[in-house]
């Protein structure tokens, strides 16, 4: 809960419940995960992460603020992991669909590092990675950049000849590359408390055609937030 422009953003309520625990909720029904964990820093501030993972009956990992990757290699090897799907605290809308059809092709491609984030053709917020744990391990017992400490995976992926990896591109009709529904500022949440708020109560398992299609209804949705800059990390060739 460290996010500078919007701090708590992931306790922040939505249909009367906490935006993590509605992430958690979506992710539940995705068919290709053995188990959820929630990795967040030992921080005080963060201690009501914690208390939601007992709450819900997680695991629950909790290391260094900066170095989120040495965060990722003591989950995984606390919770005795082979292949890590990374979905972060900031895509609440995410389509377990979605995550099932990145996690399929990477068993069936035999990478080392599948993402649909290397090129951009899902709505931001849609973010799915999935790697092996020895990519993993390597990148937390080589790296000593900050940045790659930071956002985990850029180690691995800035090695191309050193890593396979592999690119999931979106459909047709769940294209959209502009469209942000990721949560880091107040007009993040706000578009994502209205789509919540016009979606959930009728149907609580919506997927991203549904939310596509609430936008295009309203197009005044896509308003809220298209002046939000998206933040990238540098890919080295």
């Amino acid at each position: 809960m460290t996010s500078t422009r919007l701090p708590r953003k992931v306790l922040a309520p939505v249909c009367g419940k906490p935006i993590l625990e509605m992430l958690i909720e979506r992710l539940a029904r995705a068919r290709t995960l053995d188990g959820i964990v929630i990795a967040t820093t030992v921080n005080a501030t963060d201690d009501p992460v914690a208390d939601l993972a007992g709450r819900l009956g997680l695991s629950c990992f909790r290391g260094d603020e900066q170095n989120v990757l040495a965060r990722y290699v003591g989950a995984a090897r606390e919770n005795d992991a082979t292949t890590i799907v990374r979905i972060t605290g900031d895509c609440p809308l995410i389509d377990p669909k979605i995550v099932d059809t990145v996690v399929a092709r990477h068993f069936a491609s035999g990478g080392d590092y599948t993402s649909n984030t290397q090129e951009r053709t899902y709505p931001i917020g849609m973010d799915v990675e999935v790697f092996t744990r020895d990519a993993l391990d390597q990148a937390g017992a080589e790296s000593t950049d900050p940045d790659e400490q930071e956002h985990v995976t850029t180690f691995i992926y800035r090695r191309p000849k050193r890593f396979r990896l592999v690119s999931v591109i979106a459909p047709v009709a769940e294209t959209d590359p502009v469209l942000r529904l990721t949560l880091d500022t107040s007009e993040d949440l706000e578009l994502i408390s209205r789509i919540f708020g016009e979606l959930f109560p009728m149907n609580p398992t919506f997927t991203l055609k549904d939310v596509l299609a609430l936008i295009a209804a309203d197009p005044n949705l896509r308003d809220i937030n298209r002046h939000v800059p998206h933040n990238r990390v540098s890919r080295e060739q």
